[in-house]
């Protein structure tokens, strides 16, 4: 069995998703970030990161969410969520992940992470108020640029989906209209009605 260490609101919802709508037999452990579990001795011998996402196997530790969405794709074909027959293809789906990534995620944590690269005052609030402006290119290029339709690959639904979903879940707390970017809008609509989507999400509120 696969164990998921996860927190709300972070982008491990991205391979919660990606385990349930590949059918894993899995374990879900929650972190509190409030009480700082993530840097507890327990949790710090699985992810000396002190971050989550973090997934057991039965080889070892992964971390990182672009790793773990390829390794569960690889793991489970028979899902379908990655096109692991092209190497070009699927060179694209890891570009994709590899912008939210290197990319997206640092520009959301800009607003609430800025000890990370700073320690004046004055600049934590620049960081903050570059947020909404960050955030709004990356998924406006996103939108012109990266995404097919109706899935982000195109018509078939693939590890970008509920990495982009993740994401997207974080705009209206960024100051970011998701309407703006009506393909996104859209297929955020979409995820919502995927029975994996509502059963992790449902767990989450328990």
């Amino acid at each position: 069995m696969l164990k998921l260490y996860y927190a709300t609101g972070t982008c491990a919802l991205a391979t919660y998703i990606t385990l349930e709508e590949a059918g894993a037999d899995y374990a879900a452990e929650r972190l509190s970030f409030k009480d700082n579990q993530q840097n507890s001795p327990d949790y710090l011998a699985i992810n000396p990161k002190g971050r989550v996402p973090a997934l057991v196997t039965d080889r070892g530790v992964l971390t990182e969410t672009p790793a773990m969405l390829a390794y569960i794709a690889q793991t489970f074909p028979k899902a379908k969520l990655a096109p692991l027959d092209d190497p070009f293809d699927f060179a694209q789906v890891q570009s994709f992940n590899s912008y939210l990534c290197s990319t997206v995620h640092i520009n959301h944590a800009h607003k609430m992470r800025g000890a990370r690269w700073a320690t004046e005052e004055s600049s934590f609030a620049d960081m903050k108020a570059m947020v909404p402006k960050t955030m709004a290119a990356c998924f406006k290029l996103i939108e012109q640029k990266m995404f097919r339709g109706p899935w982000v690959m195109g018509e078939q639904f693939t590890i970008c989906d509920p990495y982009l979903y993740t994401l997207s879940t974080w705009l209206e707390g960024d100051s970011v209209d998701i309407n703006a970017t009506p393909k996104i809008a859209d297929h955020f609509k979409r995820m919502l009605d995927r029975p994996a989507v509502r059963k992790v999400m449902e767990a989450q509120k328990a």
